[in-house]
């Protein structure tokens, strides 16, 4: 009776965390899609340096775990010195930003879609169907096809937001390669140590860049936001969301493994490119819905292919 009860507790807590991270980041989305797009106030003007969310997520962020780790006293003993995270805080920082940066070029979910190969299954799945990687990139770039969709862009440019989006992957590769490095070496960091190191040094790069010099975006940046408060509120519930996402995504991964964590996410993307879909107004055509399957098939696929080696791992080491 006692272990159905911690069972079913189990269960809840994982309810808990896919509630949290789906609610937390698909309102995040649908938020960096109001900025991006949007034209505030009287003028009609649009946000355009989208870089700034990247700095105001940072300081949130920082804030955030500092708190924590204050509140936990014993969750910032041990760890990494806060100094080791600047290699992987400038990929971290130009990365991100490069990203956001994207949506100028092409669609919410066009950058979602792209930034979803992350773990390159389409490739496999190219294989499959019979389709080569030229092909998944012309099916890729249709997602663009919508003059409503384009309209709505403040530069139209498909081949420029897609490198951008690849460029935000390669990365997020060194980022999380040099971020094992860190954890390797020192056993007892944890995501709070991870969270601070990394936002405290994406705030200093990010603050140089906006503000370094005089007349630096991010001074028209501020200047924007007191005139347009509207958008100054978009951009700190993003910050919050991003914050309180994290959160989840670290009580996920700590309670139930990185796996549970990259199922969670994953389907959480698609629901992002279909909310923006049906609510931002970014109709998808038969193709381009089925280039969305195609991409997310891939992805479950490789989960699916990750959680049949955890079990046999998990036999072997029982039988041992």
């Amino acid at each position: 009776m006692e272990s159905h009860g911690a069972g079913l507790r189990r269960v809840f807590l994982l309810a808990f965390c896919v509630a949290g991270i789906w609610a937390a980041y698909i309102y995040q989305g649908v938020l960096q899609e109001t900025v991006s797009t949007k034209r505030f106030g009287p003028d009609k003007k649009r946000f355009e340096h989208l870089a700034f969310l990247n700095l105001a997520q940072n300081v949130v962020c920082l804030i955030w775990s500092f708190l924590m780790i204050k509140i936990w006293s014993n969750s910032g003993n041990g760890g990494a010195p806060w100094w080791s995270y600047w290699s992987a805080s400038i990929t971290n920082t130009i990365g991100p930003a490069m990203g956001i940066e994207a949506l100028k070029y092409i669609s919410y979910p066009a950058q979602v879609l792209a930034k979803s190969s992350k773990m390159i299954p389409v490739m496999l799945m190219g294989k499959f169907m019979g389709l080569n990687i030229p092909e998944y990139v012309h099916i890729a770039c249709s997602l663009e096809s919508s003059s409503k969709t384009i309209s709505k862009l403040a530069h139209p440019n498909a081949p420029i937001g897609y490198s951008l989006c690849f460029l935000n992957l390669a990365f997020d590769g060194f980022t999380n390669a040099t971020q094992d490095s860190i954890t390797a070496r020192y056993p007892k960091t944890n995501a709070w140590n991870i969270m601070l190191g990394m936002n405290l040094w994406g705030t200093i790069y990010n603050m140089i860049f906006m503000f370094g010099w005089p007349g630096a975006i991010g001074y028209d940046a501020i200047r924007f936001c007191k005139q347009h408060p509207e958008a100054a509120w978009d951009i700190f519930l993003y910050c919050l969301c991003g914050a309180v996402g994290q959160n989840f995504i670290f009580l996920t991964i700590s309670r139930f493994g990185s796996l549970t964590n990259t199922t969670i996410t994953t389907t959480r993307k698609f629901v992002s490119i279909v909310v923006s879909s049906l609510l931002s107004g970014n109709p998808l055509s038969e193709k381009q819905w089925g280039s969305v399957v195609m991409v997310f098939s891939g992805l479950s696929y490789q989960i699916y292919l990750k959680w049949k080696k955890l079990q046999r791992m998990q036999k072997k080491r029982k039988s041992t």
